[in-house]
């Protein structure tokens, strides 16, 4: 799925229990970061016309989709967390939840499955592929995103904060009351 998609999921999990400000933040980051390693594209992209070109996006695309990168965001977050146990517990499962969005929905255009090499750099017997994987820009992906959409607009109006609350407190402010005025909190 979209990392946009991956990105709602994160936050709105962190608001399924009570959490402050920063933990919200790394529980939802822990939803994004295993896409860290489809940054390769960007070296792809610069060096296709080169005599070298790179292919890090299809070699490394998923390398971080696996309990090993799990567990080290899971610690991250435990450390960095005020509420420790349950930041670090919410973070474990946000990354559970992006794998498996990427399970269900992340095949490529020409057919490709991204499997997830859940036990690497162990062992490949538990990779994790779905016969059934719809593609990246299948109906699916864009109906949950949009759902997700919504139930983020929701939380928004009715707790006072969104997630932009993560990059500015004034542009969150002012969506919030952008969203509060068409329609008024009862």
């Amino acid at each position: 799925m979209s990392p946009a998609t991956h990105f709602l999921t994160g936050w709105i999990l962190a608001n399924s229990v009570s959490l402050d400000r920063r933990d919200r933040a790394l529980v939802t980051l822990a939803s994004v970061i295993p896409d860290v390693d489809g940054l390769g594209i960007i070296a792809d992209v610069l060096t296709r016309h080169s005599q070298h070109p790179l292919d890090w996006f299809s070699t490394f695309h998923h390398s971080l989709h696996t309990l090993l990168f799990a567990l080290i965001v899971t610690a991250g977050s435990f450390l960095l967390a005020s509420q420790r146990w349950t930041a670090a517990g919410m973070a474990f499962l946000s990354c559970h939840i992006h794998l498996l969005e990427d399970l269900l929905g992340s095949r490529g255009p020409e057919g490709y499955q991204w499997p997830i090499p859940y036990l690497m750099p162990f062992s490949h017997a538990g990779d994790l592929s779905w016969s059934g994987q719809w593609t990246l820009n299948a109906w699916p992906n864009f109906a949950i995103t949009v759902a997700l959409l919504l139930v983020t607009f929701y939380l928004a109006w009715s707790r006072g904060f969104s997630p932009l609350e993560m990059v500015s407190a004034k542009a969150d402010a002012a969506f919030v009351a952008a969203l509060r005025k068409r329609i008024p909190v009862s």
